[in-house]
């Protein structure tokens, strides 16, 4: 009797642990990775026909995106260069699962080739690039 006694104990502490656990995983989901798409768009809107062959003075047209999947609101800064010459910073803030697209045009003076830089940054970090894509422009 005593043994069968144990034995409905455990059994029952088990099946207790066992509930204990199906709500800890049902309360703290595994959340997967954490990260941040950063991307260029071409003219068309899909990631192809990047304005890398233009003329003097003719203008150029890019998306910048930036998406966030961090599970948490994020601010990022974005900053676009040209040949260590800054052409644009902006502070974005996002939510968790938002994105933004952002229109970016550009055209040049002169001819020969230029390196556009798109660097993100996600605040307060503003030391370390936390993203950064670039582009290679020849001008005629």
């Amino acid at each position: 009797m005593k043994v069968e006694g144990l034995i409905s104990i455990i059994i029952i502490i088990g099946i207790i642990l066992g509930i204990i656990g199906i709500f800890y995983i049902i309360l703290n989901p595994n959340e997967g990775d954490n990260y941040t798409e950063f991307y260029l768009l071409g003219t068309k809107g899909k990631a192809s026909d990047y304005p890398t062959n233009l003329n003097v003075n003719q203008i150029g047209n890019l998306i910048v995106g930036v998406s966030n999947h961090e599970n948490l609101n994020s601010d990022y800064l974005l900053k676009i260069t040209e040949n260590n010459k800054t052409l644009k910073n902006e502070k974005i803030t996002l939510k968790n699962n938002e994105q933004i697209e952002i229109p970016f045009n550009f055209s040049e003076n002169s001819p020969g080739q230029y390196k556009i830089q798109f660097d993100l940054y996600k605040l307060p970090e503003t030391k370390n690039v936390y993203r950064s894509l670039f582009i290679l422009v020849n001008v005629n």
